[in-house]
């Protein structure tokens, strides 16, 4: 089943995916690994001949007390180009069938994040399934709005909108609440596979844990000088926080606004040799759902923007739906059998 499953960072020991290195969680702030164990961006990719509906098996917890708060419907949501199809999903351990429009072509599923689920298996109803061939790799660092949090359904966050269009594997390494240049996790994004890299945080270095304009700077130099240890010639592009108006002239507690970690967090970029987005006039407080997180269209925009200035990136023909299929499968094997 695993060779189905694209966005994956790590595997915890008991097959449940998981957005930050198990071997490391002791250095990581609780905030984070607990946003980690969110399967955000992680999706089944296929193709398909013959195929009428995938059986799904899987095993899912409740909504945790923060993604509780969440308006966001627990689907299997299934892509066929864009075209989106969902699937209901709830708490337990169930067998559920995902019907397909068509039974040729490429797909993509997207899980019911806020369910944390975990797949025990994957059966074709008829027909046969294979893997999509493997992509250039993008990992994307974030907070929040990386993760996708006021999106209505996961596979409309800006890096999975993007990711789509540039025709490279997303792996979501974005953590709500959290994300505020650790190094920690600088070191994790130097240990992975990576072909492109974007980092994208900073809002929460204003309120949740006060930086100073000076911190702030010295943070994202660290932050960048490890992660180009591991990928010393990988493109690298930066994204400074959006718009958030009732941060942008307000000090915090150390004197800073956020304009002025804004503009600390980009003179480290360029300083660094990283591309860099600015974001102050990315988005303005209309795309916002609540004055901080963007919704699905302040996402398309984000999407865009990060499509087209990330160095290496070039964005490519939609992907294959029910007329026409354009992945190369990988060898020919049929998913894990059916299990009761």
């Amino acid at each position: 089943m695993r060779e189905f499953v694209r966005g994956v960072a790590w595997w915890t020991e008991d097959g449940r995916v998981v957005r930050a290195d198990p071997a490391d969680r002791e250095r990581l702030p609780a905030d984070t690994w607990e946003r980690a164990g969110l399967p955000a961006g992680v999706r089944l990719e296929f193709t398909a001949r013959g195929v009428s509906a995938l059986e799904i098996t899987y095993t899912a917890s409740p909504p945790s007390a923060t993604d509780a708060y969440r308006d966001v419907p627990a689907v299997f949501t299934l892509l066929a180009g864009e075209d989106a199809v969902d699937t209901p999903a709830s708490p337990g351990e169930h067998r559920t069938l995902v019907h397909l429009p068509c039974p040729d072509g490429d797909f993509t599923l997207h899980l019911p994040e806020t369910l944390r689920p975990a797949l025990h298996g994957v059966r074709p109803v008829d027909g046969t399934l294979t893997p999509t061939a493997p992509r250039p790799r993008w990992l994307v660092y974030g907070d929040s709005i990386a993760e996708g949090w006021s999106v209505s359904r996961p596979h409309l966050a800006w890096p999975a909108l993007a990711g789509r269009v540039l025709g490279v594997e997303t792996v979501n390494l974005g953590y709500a609440g959290a994300a505020r240049g650790e190094l920690a996790s600088a070191e994790q994004l130097a240990s992975l596979e990576a072909d492109l890299l974007t980092v994208a945080f900073g809002t929460n270095c204003w309120s949740r844990t006060p930086h100073s304009a000076g911190l702030l700077y010295e943070t994202t130099r660290s932050f960048l000088d490890l992660v180009r240890r591991g990928h010393p010639d990988v493109p690298l592009l930066v994204v400074s926080p959006v718009v958030r108006p009732d941060a942008e002239t307000t000090p915090n507690a150390l004197g800073a606004t956020l304009a002025d970690l804004r503009s600390a967090m980009e003179r480290a970029a360029l300083e660094a040799g990283a591309a860099l987005l600015p974001g102050g006039k990315l988005l303005d407080a209309g795309h916002l759902v609540d004055g901080i997180h963007p919704g699905d269209e302040g996402h398309g925009l984000l999407a865009k923007a990060v499509a087209s200035a990330l160095p290496g990136g070039a964005p490519r023909k939609g992907a294959g739906n029910c007329a026409t299929s354009h992945g190369q499968p990988a060898d020919e094997r049929r998913s894990s059998p059916r299990s009761d």
